[in-house]
């Protein structure tokens, strides 16, 4: 299975005041997604984390990682300063890239930490994931109505879980009484 998440902030204490997070202390934060993570992300599935892992030092995240299931795969985003410190091992990573166009059973899906007007293929339905914003699921609810196939990963936007492909291609099939009952839950 292929997975997609971003702006974890693994040990950022402001960001659980900043986007509203359901924690009281960084300690419970990080450990609630690093279970949810692993809840949902098996050893041999792949991740793809579309930035902003954490604004700590290469040891702490290089712990973090080794913690998380899933052959991981990098998007940098504005706060992934620790993947160029010394000391941190980049082969945790399969590799780290600053923009990565992913094909799935014919679906283009553009992977960039930031949200985009227009990406590439966008008059052909590719679907652009971001993360960023730490918008919250009525984003992505938000862009689906419009007709935009614009995807927030964020941890955020998604409960505290990574999101499978299998989901976001099932959210943009959804069909418009579906999407109704989805928004009235």
């Amino acid at each position: 299975m292929i997975y997609f998440t971003s702006d974890t902030h693994f040990g950022h204490k402001n960001i659980i005041k900043h986007t509203g997070r359901p924690f009281y202390s960084i300690q419970e934060m990080d450990d609630v997604l690093i279970r949810n993570w692993n809840r949902k992300v098996g050893m041999s599935d792949d991740i793809y984390i579309l930035g902003d892992v954490s604004m700590k030092g290469a040891e702490y995240v290089q712990e973090i990682l080794m913690k998380l299931n899933g052959r991981k795969y990098l998007v940098r985003g504005n706060h992934d300063k620790f993947a160029d410190q010394e000391g941190f091992d980049k082969d945790i990573f399969v590799w780290i890239k600053d923009y990565y166009e992913l094909k799935y059973k014919n679906e283009r899906f553009i992977l960039f930490h930031y949200p985009i007007e227009e990406w590439n293929q966008f008059f052909r339905d590719s679907i652009h994931l971001h993360g960023h914003q730490h918008n919250h699921e009525d984003y992505n609810y938000q862009n689906l109505e419009k007709g935009l196939r614009r995807f927030d990963v964020g941890v955020d936007a998604n409960n505290m879980f990574p999101v499978s492909i299998e989901e976001i291609i099932e959210f943009f099939q959804m069909g418009n009484e579906d999407f109704d009952k989805s928004r009235n839950k």
